[in-house]
């Protein structure tokens, strides 16, 4: 199938129409705005119901996998549509009714690493970095608050929240959420797609989608999306957004200064 003439998603195709690649379009740091998460959303929706799709493998251009959501619109004036946009694509994506991958090379920050956090499998690169920087920025990441517990475990996620720090590959693959590690040298796509072929492609697409809905029956962090997500988005549209310093450590980010911090 030809890629999706997309701005900011290239959607396409592989191997025989099994393998659905969404690659982040918009090197080098494959800021995900508002426009593309919509982008993002609308090629879900598009290939939602395609009977022999087996895998989706959510990849960013340019060797970044993606700096995460847009700083300019965490701003007070869009800050409810980014989020409220953003909440509703990891739903959908946790809920897609066939397996989902990250390719992560690069920085996997913010927004991007939540995305990733919403998927089924998760391939790295030696240089791919984990990280949700916003409690820097006087904000939270109300995803990786959300799930982080069930996905990666209670402390390590304290510990991301409440830092900013990163997550290693040593510490990724000791939680069990790293499914595997990838040469930089040849195409990491590559190694990704022979891992398909060992463990996937082999098997019925509808055994696939029966499998994939009967693992998040009762699973937490899904749950978790569907109703605790909402209770941390509306903190932070009620409480952060209005704040002088949820917005001056926005400010502060833009203009390449220190934040001015009041502690209220």
């Amino acid at each position: 199938m030809k890629p999706a003439n997309n701005n900011q998603i290239r959607a396409e195709l592989l191997e025989n129409g099994t393998v659905l690649r969404l690659l982040l379009n918009q090197p080098k740091a494959n800021i995900l705005t508002i426009a593309m998460v919509r982008e993002l959303q609308d090629a879900l929706d598009t290939h939602r119901d395609l009977k022999d799709l087996k895998l989706v493998v959510l990849r960013g251009a340019g060797g970044c996998f993606s700096y995460g959501a847009s700083i300019q619109e965490h701003r007070r004036e869009t800050a409810a549509d980014m989020l409220t946009g953003f909440h509703r694509l990891v739903r959908d994506l946790a809920t897609f009714p066939v397996p989902t991958a990250a390719l992560v090379e690069g920085p996997c920050l913010g927004g991007g690493f939540e995305v990733a956090l919403c998927c089924n499998f998760i391939f790295a690169t030696s240089d791919a970095a984990f990280a949700c920087p916003e409690i820097k920025l006087g904000v939270i990441p109300p995803v990786l608050a959300t799930v982080g517990r069930h996905r990666l475990g209670g402390p390590t996620t304290e510990r991301l929240v409440l830092t900013g720090g990163e997550l290693s590959l040593e510490q990724a693959e000791h939680v069990g959420w790293l499914t595997a590690r990838l040469n930089s040298r040849p195409d990491p796509e590559a190694e990704l797609l022979a891992w398909f072929h060992d463990h996937l492609a082999p098997l019925s697409a509808y055994a696939l989608r029966q499998g994939t809905r009967a693992t998040r029956i009762g699973a937490a962090w899904v749950t978790a999306l569907d109703q605790d997500l909402e209770t941390v988005e509306k903190l932070y549209l009620d409480d952060i957004v209005p704040s002088h310093d949820g917005n001056e450590g926005i400010e502060a980010f833009l203009e390449k200064r220190a934040p001015r911090w009041t502690n209220a």
